[in-house]
């Protein structure tokens, strides 16, 4: 609901805050006193963008600004966790145009964009202006008030979750289809990689152990030599290390059996012969560089050529590495028949979600046709009582092959303004003036069903007169009822059902004309209401008339 309106250097008002009550809010005034000024101030909060023009006092920033009570619109809340707004039940839109004619908006003090002010602020206020016809263009409108005619809500919403839930398993199988078509590209390919990773057998660090062994097979000439040299001392048979420590063995025991002090180094030099008679007998035993001959250090380096092949290959630096590729190998080709599974799966729970929501969509578009049928003769007589006795409103409905969110339905607002029998879409044929009188019908109709939000009509009652006007004036009593409704008009009948007042007009000062807006008061209403009935010269008669319409 619009709790009120500020608004300070705009075209011709200097400065004025409008208070709202929450049904039924009227503005009248002559011509060019400035009501349609209040519309286009309102605008800017909704999203509109600034015309320079409108600033008069370029001295000055304009400010527009507007309070809100939310609280009851339960499809807002969530758009401000969407663009990570301050929520508050008591919501604040604002408007400033700097001296500049640069503008910027807020929504509770919070900085925005005109796209995120105009997603907030269609939730908040319904303009219908002489030539708008925002809702009747938006193609979900016309499925809402059908919907909530028929009281579809629980079955459309078991309808979209199953739709939903269909297009996010569609959308899975046509992302694993693409997976899988191009895993058969690559196939061929990762298998002939992975054969040729097993064939080689791969050993984790073998490559080190290659490169060392062959480093010493470089210097195998000398090891061997070396290896000799070290024999001949131990076991030479003239001057070998072990025949001389046997020899000094014999010679400790002789000097112990004479002097026992010598037996503790007797012992000592035995344990020293046991330790290099072993050290003699590793030394003399076969080795690896004796085992290795030409053939298999070929073998050798073929092995570590293949193993850098491989390296470059894959641009890798180690046969872990390596290994690691391999297992991902293996991974990539048993994904391959892993996914067509999950394919076949989802195809399974895709064709069972597809039925279930053609079936929902099935009965979804039996209960609108029923609703349809309904429908349209109560909005036509409706729309005879208000001045269009020869005009009629359809709703074409046909089927489409494939389901989308609303169902499998295409509905359309078309329109016969004089009896031809030929039916236009709405929006090409009807005029500015009877679009925003239709609107008022079908809204009228849609009220207790629908979250509407606040509702401005301008001039809704242009071209109309006597019983047209009054039932123009019942519809918006009715629907003010149910939801809050600013309404310009240059009707008695609409103006004497507001609950809210407001008289706009023109005064002169210092030189200058300025827009001034008051609330009247009960004796002030029937004045002016009774002005507008006569023209003229007021008669009592005409004052008590109005008086009672006020009171009705």
């Amino acid at each position: 609901m619009l709790i009120d309106l500020y608004i300070k250097n705009y075209a011709i008002i200097d400065e004025v805050t409008l208070k709202f009550d929450q049904h039924l809010n009227v503005l009248t005034g002559e011509t060019g006193a400035g009501k349609s000024i209040i519309l286009g101030a309102l605008s800017l909060i909704l999203g509109a963008r600034m015309d320079s023009t409108a600033l008069i006092n370029k001295s000055e920033k304009c400010i527009i600004e507007a309070r809100f009570n939310i609280k009851e619109l339960q499809k807002i809340k969530p758009l401000f966790q969407e663009y990570d707004l301050d929520y508050d039940d008591l919501t604040i839109i604002r408007r400033e145009i700097n001296t500049n004619n640069k503008s910027r908006a807020f929504i509770n003090d919070t900085p925005v964009n005109l796209s995120t002010l105009q997603s907030i602020t269609q939730h908040l206020v319904d303009l219908h202006g002489q030539f708008d016809t925002s809702n009747i263009k938006d193609q979900d409108f016309i499925y809402e008030v059908i919907d909530a005619l028929g009281r579809h809500e629980l079955l459309f919403k078991s309808y979209q979750e199953v739709y939903y839930n269909r297009q996010t398993v569609q959308q899975s199988m046509q992302k694993l289809e693409a997976e899988i078509a191009q895993a058969q590209q690559d196939l061929d390919y990762h298998q002939f990689l992975l054969d040729e990773l097993e064939e080689i057998d791969l050993k984790e660090g073998e490559e080190e152990e290659i490169e060392s062994q062959l480093k010493l097979l470089e210097k195998s000439e000398e090891m061997l030599q070396l290896n000799h040299s070290i024999n001949e001392i131990f076991n030479n048979d003239d001057m070998g290390l072990l025949q001389t420590l046997r020899k000094a063995q014999e010679e400790f025991r002789r000097l112990s059996n004479i002097n026992p002090e010598y037996e503790e180094l007797e012992h000592r030099l035995e344990s020293a012969y046991i330790e290099i008679d072993d050290i003699a007998n590793e030394v003399s035993k076969p080795n690896t560089i004796d085992q290795l001959d030409p053939e298999s250090i070929e073998i050798m380096q073929a092995r570590q050529s293949a193993l850098f092949h491989l390296f470059k290959k894959h641009q890798v630096n180690s046969s872990q590495e390596l290994l690691e590729i391999q297992n991902a190998l293996n991974e990539k080709i048993g994904l391959s028949t892993s996914a067509e599974e999950t394919f076949k799966q989802l195809q399974k729970e895709w064709k069972v979600l597809d039925e279930k929501a053609h079936n929902l969509a099935d009965e979804l578009s039996q209960s609108r046709r029923k609703t349809i049928q309904t429908f349209e003769p109560e909005v036509n007589k409706i729309i005879h009582l208000i001045g269009m006795p020869n005009a009629l409103l359809k709703v074409e409905k046909s089927e489409n092959k494939t389901l989308n969110k609303w169902g499998k339905d295409q509905l359309q607002f078309v329109w016969d303004a004089n009896k031809s029998g030929k039916f236009h879409s709405l929006d090409k044929v009807a005029s500015g003036g009877e679009l925003s009188r239709i609107m008022l019908c079908i809204k009228t109709m849609t009220a207790q069903a629908m979250e509407l939000p606040t509702l401005i009509f301008d001039e809704v009652d242009t071209g109309i007169s006597g019983e047209a006007a009054r039932q123009v004036s019942i519809l918006l009593a009715n629907l003010s009822q149910q939801h809050q409704i600013v309404c310009i008009t240059h009707l008695s009948q609409v103006a004497s059902k507001g609950k809210h007042h407001f008289y706009v007009y023109k005064q002169e000062e210092e030189g200058k004309v300025h827009t001034h807006i008051k609330v009247l008061s009960r004796e002030e209403r029937i004045e002016h209401i009774s002005e507008m009935i006569s023209g003229g010269e007021i008669s009592d008669a005409i004052r008590s008339h109005v008086a009672e319409q006020i009171e009705h």
